[in-house]
């Protein structure tokens, strides 16, 4: 297996380096953690690295809660986001849960450490209205029938972009109205899948042998015949919405919060929602519910008894 640290030619240390590698690998092979995820580890450890060994730190038992402060001090200096420093936090974090279970080093203060405050961005998500006007396509030929099916999958199913350029024809149990979904961390989900989605997916699957090479497995295919990327669907996506006049960047992304924030304003069930988004922390659905704040507001104003402003005073 690759070095994941062989391409930083930067100070190290043998004997704080070894671990990481381990530490990745393990990731690597038992967690399944995707490429993506494993070099982001990769950057953010050894980031930690750089900064102690010029501090004579030879061993990750020598790190302590005050080195890591002035660490994300020197990172916020150099204009690193509160999100970003809270990223290096956590794998930091994960990485000493992982030597103390290995019995490498023993408990450290470390894992003690709150994350910083930060003021997290609500998702943007697109109107009822909004979704209504970029389906408002004629599919015609197959790559817009396939597009349309597309946008409908993504939106009923809230489906991530890497998840639906994943699924495969098989995956589909169309009586059942579902499809069997390949999340993060290597995790299957069944995916609901809402009537418009059904008729959109049932046009292009009676097409898609027109597009698809016979021995091409993918559910979504490009106008080669091999399956569609996740790029091909971000540009897709961008595209249609400008052709559909949507003032809003329409994205796969956006997509699923359109998703998420239209079912909770209407269930109000936040667990049914993190069900079905495949989210594994509840905390990670919860940003939801600020989105509906205003849509809670406006209820409460039209059904609350002492909402509304008397009109005229009371009798005596």
């Amino acid at each position: 297996m690759a070095n994941f640290l062989s391409n930083h030619n930067a100070m190290t240390h043998p004997n704080l380096q070894e671990p990481v590698q381990k530490f990745l690998r393990y990731l690597q092979q038992e967690r399944q953690f995707s490429p993506h995820t494993l070099s982001s580890y990769k950057t953010d450890l050894f980031d930690i690295i750089q900064f102690v060994v010029p501090l004579q730190m030879t061993r990750w038992d020598d790190i302590q809660e005050k080195t890591i402060r002035a660490f994300l001090v020197a990172k916020r200096s150099n204009g690193n986001s509160t999100r970003s420093l809270n990223r290096q936090l956590s794998a930091l974090k994960s990485f000493y849960r992982y030597l103390i279970r290995e019995k490498c080093v023993v408990d450290q203060q470390v894992l003690s450490m709150t994350s910083l405050k930060t003021n997290r961005s609500l998702p943007k998500a697109l109107d009822v209205d909004q979704m209504a006007k970029l389906l408002e396509i004629s599919p015609t030929k197959p790559l817009i029938i396939r597009d349309v099916a597309l946008i409908e999958l993504l939106y009923s199913a809230g489906l991530r972009v890497s998840e639906i350029v994943s699924l495969n024809v098989q995956d589909l149990d169309l009586p059942q109205h579902q499809a069997t979904v390949l999340g993060k961390g290597k995790k299957t989900r069944l995916a609901l899948i809402g009537q418009a989605a059904m008729k959109a997916l049932t046009h292009w699957l009676s097409i898609r042998s027109t597009l698809a090479k016979s021995e091409e497995t993918a559910l979504f295919v490009n106008k080669a015949g091999t399956r569609l990327s996740t790029r091909a669907v971000q540009y897709r996506l961008l595209a249609l919405g400008i052709q559909q006049g949507i003032e809003s960047r329409v994205s796969p992304h956006r997509l699923r919060h359109s998703f998420a924030s239209h079912l909770l304003e209407s269930s109000q069930d936040l667990r049914s929602v993190q069900e079905l988004l495949g989210h594994s922390d509840l905390n990670t659905t919860q940003i939801y519910t600020k989105i509906n704040f205003q849509h809670l507001a406006h209820v409460y104003d039209e059904c609350h008894p002492r909402a509304h402003k008397q009109t005229k005073d009371p009798k005596p």
